[in-house]
């Protein structure tokens, strides 16, 4: 029987995400939303959801309010998803998402509860004693109050150090702190990399110009996400881009960490790159045409991964 690939996200800033379905927002109106879901998220939870599903062996860790944890314990339980968070007092955050009719997602992200350094160090002591259990670590999202941007760096320094491949997702000043340490794999989106850089980024030429920079700076593996217009991989071999089939966008929240997961698959899997970028494509634009993140249908996947073109 085979071996199940097994994989650590670390999730410091999780939430509930209150997702709603409208026409059009109105700004300054009333707004009647058409439906709702309550449902946990958090970037390393949605990568680990998605990775659950595909079959791998998943362990999750960061910090959780204790005041309303419930949701996500169940989650964990019903994929038989490994628990490691660190409980803190409080609430976790609930994050409001409204989607529209034509895809367009407005963000209303809340402050987190704060996390102390007691807290912090137990992370790092819990993280180091897992080493020993895994290979690949996810280290994905926001940080939550009372942790410095450069926390990031210090865990994936210490990951590495162990001889442990780290995939990082995260924006702002904790991405550029945390691409310091020079992660195994970066995936930003083009705004994310426009605002690191400080400039707005609106071609494929620019784009590969500050990811050599990066690469330069000692990241191996800098994996550009373009919504629609599909994904550019930078790695030792060189680019690859791939683009998807056209999708019917229903919701892009969670197409990212989708993405991450799939490429986080092929990495587990052993796959090469050509394999691993049309997989983890077209997992994402599965995940634009629905509501909510998951593998819903693995027929569907594999029909998707054949229309991927790479170029």
């Amino acid at each position: 029987m085979e071996k199940k690939p097994k994989i650590l996200t670390v999730t410091l800033n999780p939430a509930l995400d209150l997702t709603g379905s409208i026409a059009k927002l109105s700004k300054g109106e009333v707004n009647l939303i058409d439906a709702a879901t309550l449902h946990p998220a958090g970037k390393g939870i949605n990568v680990a959801k998605v990775l659950s599903e595909l079959g791998a062996t998943v362990t999750v860790t960061g910090f959780l309010g204790k005041e309303n944890q419930q949701p996500f314990v169940n989650l964990f339980n019903s994929l038989n998803i490994n628990d490691q968070f660190i409980r803190i007092k409080g609430a976790t955050r609930i994050n409001v998402k409204v989607v529209e009719q034509s895809g367009q997602t407005s963000d209303l992200n809340f402050p987190s509860g704060v996390v102390n350094e007691s807290q912090q160090r137990q992370l790092e002591e819990k993280l180091m004693e897992l080493t020993e259990s895994f290979d690949l670590f996810v280290i994905a999202g926001s940080l939550a109050q009372g942790i410095a941007p450069e926390y990031y760096a210090k865990l994936i320094n210490k990951l590495q150090q162990a001889g442990k491949k780290v995939f990082f997702d995260s924006s702002n000043l904790a991405l550029a702190t945390g691409i310091k340490a020079s992660p195994y794999l970066i995936k930003p989106n083009e705004d994310e990399l426009s605002a690191l850089f400080a400039k707005n980024l609106t071609t494929d030429s620019e784009i590969k110009e500050v990811a050599k920079t990066m690469q330069r700076q000692g990241c191996k593996n800098i994996v550009i996400s373009q919504g629609k217009n599909g994904v550019l991989w930078l790695d030792k071999t060189g680019w690859l881009k791939s683009t998807p089939p056209q999708m019917q966008i229903i919701s892009t929240v969670g197409a990212g960490d989708t993405l991450v997961a799939g490429l986080c698959w092929g990495e587990l899997k052993q796959w090469n790159k050509a394999e691993t970028l049309t997989f983890a494509t077209a997992l994402s634009a599965l995940a634009v045409s629905q509501v909510g993140v998951g593998v819903s249908n693995l027929a569907e996947l594999t029909e998707l991964q054949k229309k991927v073109q790479l170029s």
